[in-house]
């Protein structure tokens, strides 16, 4: 697999009906610390991390990384979206599945309105312009059945469930139509 890289990150903003995915700014520092503080969005990821903690580590502008996008609803930042590099620490059997993790983080407000969905769909249709072929991971407790749906809505097929973190994880995978 080629890892995104400097050829083709920053892409241009992809814009869907309601949304825009962008590349982090400054201005986004306090939204990215929102998402990590808030109980409601660290429910299903080991809690909130303490918001003091975030305020010390997190950089100036945070994300500053291929794969990264903010998500931003009329001109204000809802959450953060992530293509990242699969972990294989985190789970070594199950990198031939994919190389690259899709993950999200909205604000609790945004809930509910396909945001997500919207969002992901966008993403995911960009990743396979940039690297075509390539299959993408999802990782999410089953108890989120938020997470769950938006898994099946995307084309995600479940592989495996398995236990982590003392909770039933799900594992799925997206491929694109080659």
């Amino acid at each position: 697999m080629t890892v995104l890289g400097t050829d083709s990150w920053p892409p241009a903003p992809i814009k869907t009906e309601r949304l825009v995915l962008r590349e982090c700014e400054a201005r986004d520092r306090d939204v990215v610390i929102e998402l990590d503080a808030s109980p409601e969005v660290g429910t299903y990821l080991g809690g909130p991390r303490p918001r003091a903690e975030l305020e010390r580590r997190v950089p100036a502008v945070p994300g500053q990384r291929p794969g990264f996008f903010v998500v931003e609803l009329d001109g204000a930042a809802i959450g953060t979206l992530q293509l990242d590099p699969h972990d294989p620490e985190r789970a070594p059997r199950r990198r031939e599945a994919g190389e690259t993790e899709l993950g999200y983080l909205f604000l609790p407000e945004a809930w509910g309105h396909g945001y997500a969905t919207e969002a992901c769909a966008a993403a995911l249709g960009w990743f396979s312009g940039v690297l075509p072929g390539e299959p993408v991971v999802l990782y999410t407790q089953t108890a989120n059945l938020r997470s769950m749906r938006l898994a099946a809505r995307l084309g995600f097929t479940e592989l495996e469930r398995f236990e982590a973190y003392d909770a039933e994880q799900w594992f799925g995978v997206w491929s694109p139509a080659r």
